[in-house]
């Protein structure tokens, strides 16, 4: 059978696993009243599925929890295909937490199924349906890129913090304080990044990228943004995408464009041939970090930290004069 399962794609086994386990299914609510009083003089086991999720948890949870998360540094959650050890981990999880929004494209059914024997929350549907972007061209499917509307993010960890409450209510104090603290250093991260958008002069706040990750960011803070791709990468670029991008580009004489963590650098690659073509030379710079964090080691392992280097890059290459600018 383990031969056969290898063999499945990951919709098929998944599901098969789910159907195999149904037995066990009718026992899980006996279970977790069991696991109650348990919860309260143990860590509690988290699976997340990003590292921004990960990381969200982390800062709420402190040491009452010990998390996994499924997706590691630079991964792309638009691509990911889970394997069969995820599917483990998320059965021995007192709680899934996952983005939502479509972001983990392959995997949502599973996790949705995965309610029968554990809470699984999904941060993103903390946020109102008005609050969303519903970028043109793709049948209403919501932006699920919040986090760079730090705003926003603040409402995906008070779904974090009341997920952490229901589950281990003697702890709840305790998450309250948690995410008090961490929604005040949120709040600070917002006010720095307004403060230092305003070094930029607004006809240069145009920020082109890989994909359409940055558009909550565009909308927060005042930026014009431009992605080669879509909202996810598993649309392709073509060659007419890369056109009309270097068009853009040449025409507002844009001095940087970035490239990001979790997309192939190939991309863009193209898109400064084209504009080199149109007589104009555009700079790639980055990476920036979108769709994943960094090195757990490095400040770009944390949000706050991602955040930060982000807009660092951003304003150098935004700011920075061409050499052919420096020469006149």
């Amino acid at each position: 059978m383990g031969g056969e399962l290898k063999g499945m794609r990951w919709g098929g086994w998944a599901l098969w696993l789910v159907l195999a386990v149904s037995g066990i299914v009718a026992c899980a609510p006996a279970e977790r009243r069991a696991r109650a009083a348990e919860l309260a003089q143990r860590p509690i086991r988290v699976v997340a599925t990003t590292t921004l999720v990960a990381d969200l948890v982390r800062r709420i949870g402190g040491d009452r929890v010990e998390v996994a998360a499924l997706m590691g540094p630079g991964v792309d959650p638009h691509l990911y295909k889970a394997r069969e050890s995820d599917v483990w981990k998320l059965m021995r999880a007192d709680l899934i937490v996952y983005h939502g929004l479509h972001l983990e494209a392959r995997m949502a059914d599973v996790l949705a199924g995965m309610s029968r024997w554990a809470p699984v929350v999904a941060v993103g549907e903390a946020i109102p349906p008005e609050d969303l972007r519903y970028p043109p061209g793709f049948e209403g499917t919501p932006d699920p890129h919040i986090w760079f509307d730090v705003r926003l993010w603040m409402r995906a960890a008070e779904a974090v913090a009341q997920a952490l409450r229901d589950l281990d209510p003697a702890h709840a104090d305790l998450y309250a304080t948690r995410l008090q603290a961490y929604q005040r250093e949120l709040e600070d991260l917002d006010a720095w990044i307004r403060s230092e958008v305003a070094r930029i002069p607004p006809e240069q706040r145009v920020l082109i990228t890989s994909h359409d990750a940055f558009g909550y960011f565009g909308r927060a803070y005042g930026f014009e943004v431009r992605g080669l791709q879509g909202i996810s990468t598993a649309a392709e670029a073509g060659l007419a995408d890369v056109q009309d991008l270097a068009d853009f580009i040449a025409r507002r004489r844009i001095r940087a464009i970035f490239v990001e963590t979790s997309v192939p650098f190939r991309y863009l690659e193209a898109v400064q041939e084209a504009v080199r073509a149109r007589g104009w030379a555009v700079r790639v710079l980055g990476p920036l970090y979108s769709d994943a964090l960094g090195d757990p080691n490095s400040p770009q392992g944390t949000y706050a930290g991602m955040m930060r280097y982000n807009l660092e890059t951003i304003i150098r290459g935004l700011l920075e004069p061409l050499p052919s600018e420096e020469r006149r």
